[in-house]
C-alpha cells in the first residue's frame, strides 16, 4: 500500500504579518521581485515571520531503465553508475556547485544495475537493478512502486529527524527522460511529441526514433491522456529513481520542509506527488526551467514559476543547487535588512 501522508497546506494566518515585514523593508514596494515571494513562502512553510534554513541537503536519486537498451539516449546505460562513481568521487558538476554553495550531497541507489561497494555519501535502497523496458510491459510492479515510495520516504524523515529542513532533488538515469516525457503526457494530456526533447543530446534521427519508441510505450500502456492515475502512471512508465523521490518529497512536505525542485525529471516527480496530494507544491521551490520541451508543461501543471532560465539540461540536481543561494538571500533580507522605522527612512509619502 502507499504510505500515509499527512500533508496540510501551510496555516495562512501568519501571512499579513509576513507581508508587511517584506513591504516596510526600505525598498519601494515589491522591488525585490520573486525573493519577496520566496522569503514568504519560506516564513509560511515554517510558521516563522524569521525563517531559518539547517542542514540543507540534497540528494541525487540513481536508477536505470530496461528502456534504455532500445536505444533512447545518446549514451549507453552504463553510464548511470559510471556517473555515479564519478558523484562519490566528487568530480561531477553537481559536487561542484554542492561544495560551492554550502550543499551537502548524498547519492542513492534507488535502481541501478550495478554493484556500487559501500562507502560514504552512498544510500544503498535499491529496489531491483533496473526497471523493465515501459516499451514492451509496465516498467515496475505494484511491489516495487510502493517499495520505492517508501524507501524514498524514509530517507526524507530521516534527514528531517536530523534537523534538515530544506531537502533538494536531483537524478541520474540514462533514459529517464523518455521516462519523464512519458510521465508528462499521461498526467497533463499535452501532446507526446511536445513532452519528447534530446535529453543528453541525441541527433535529429535519434530523437526520430526515441519518438517512435515512446508512442508505442504510450498506445500498450493506454492510459487516458490527461486523466491517468498517478499510481498507474508511474507504474507502467517511472524509473525507481522517479519513484523515490515522490516518496521523499511527499514525506518531506509532511515534515514541513522546503523541496528544491530541480529540472524536468524531478519535476516530473513532483507532478506525481502533487496528483497524489495537492498540497504538497507550497512546499516546493521551482528552481529552474530546463530546456527539455516537456518540463514547461509539467511546470504549467503544478503551477512553478522557475528561479532560473539558464537553458540547463543536466539533471543531477544542478538547477537546484544553483538556485539555493537565492533562497539563503530571500531569508536574509527577511531576516536582517532593515525596516523603514529601525533606519529611519521616510516611506513613500
Amino acid at each position: 500500500m502507499l504510505p500515509p501522508f499527512q500533508i496540510l497546506p501551510p496555516d495562512p494566518a501568519l501571512k499579513p504579518l509576513l507581508q508587511q515585514k517584506i513591504d516596510r523593508k526600505t525598498k519601494p514596494l515589491g522591488a525585490l521581485g520573486q525573493l519577496e515571494v520566496l522569503a514568504l513562502q519560506a516564513g509560511l512553510v515554517q510558521q516563522s515571520l524569521e525563517p531559518a534554513l539547517r542542514q540543507p541537503h540534497l540528494l541525487v536519486f540513481a536508477g536505470d531503465h530496461g528502456a534504455a537498451r532500445a536505444g533512447l539516449s545518446a549514451y549507453p546505460q552504463e553510464v548511470t553508475w559510471q556517473m555515479v562513481e564519478n558523484f562519490l568521487a566528487g568530480g561531477a558538476a553537481i559536487n561542484v556547485f554542492c561544495r560551492a554553495n554550502g550543499l551537502t550531497l548524498s547519492v542513492v541507489d534507488a535502481g541501478v544495475a550495478h554493484d556500487f561497494a559501500p562507502r560514504p555519501g552512498l544510500i544503498q535502497a535499491k529496489v531491483a537493478p533496473g526497471t523493465a523496458s515501459f516499451i514492451e510491459a509496465p516498467a515496475m510492479c505494484r511491489e516495487q512502486l510502493h517499495a520505492a515510495l517508501a524507501r524514498g520516504a524514509a530517507l526524507a524523515r530521516d534527514l528531517a529527524a536530523r534537523s534538515c529542513n530544506v531537502l533538494g532533488f536531483g537524478e541520474m538515469g540514462i533514459g529517464n527522460t523518455a521516462s519523464a516525457s512519458l510521465l508528462a503526457h499521461a498526467l497533463t494530456g499535452v501532446a507526446l511529441d511536445d513532452c519528447v526533447g534530446r535529453g543528453t543530446g541525441l541527433d535529429d534521427a535519434g530523437l526520430e526514433r526515441k519518438r517512435r519508441l515512446l508512442i508505442r510505450a504510450a498506445s500498450r500502456a493506454g492510459l487516458p491522456a490527461g486523466r491517468a492515475d498517478p499510481l498507474d502512471a508511474l507504474a507502467e512508465f517511472g524509473g525507481f529513481e522517479i519513484a523515490m523521490m515522490a516518496g521523499a518529497m511527499l514525506a518531506g512536505a509532511e515534515a514541513r520542509m522546503l523541496l528544491l525542485i530541480d529540472g524536468f525529471i524531478v519535476s516530473a516527480a513532483a507532478l506525481v506527488a502533487a496528483r497524489l496530494h495537492p498540497a504538497l507544491v507550497d512546499y516546493c521551490v521551482f528552481c529552474h526551467r530546463s530546456a527539455e520541451p516537456g518540463h514547461q508543461a509539467v511546470l504549467d501543471a503544478l503551477g512553478g514559476r522557475p528561479l532560473l532560465d539558464l537553458n540547463l539540461r543536466l539533471g543531477e540536481g544542478t538547477g537546484a543547487a544553483l538556485a539555493y543561494p537565492l533562497l539563503q538571500a530571500a531569508v536574509a533580507f527577511l531576516n536582517e535588512m532593515a525596516s523603514f522605522e529601525s533606519a529611519g527612512v521616510a516611506g513613500k509619502a
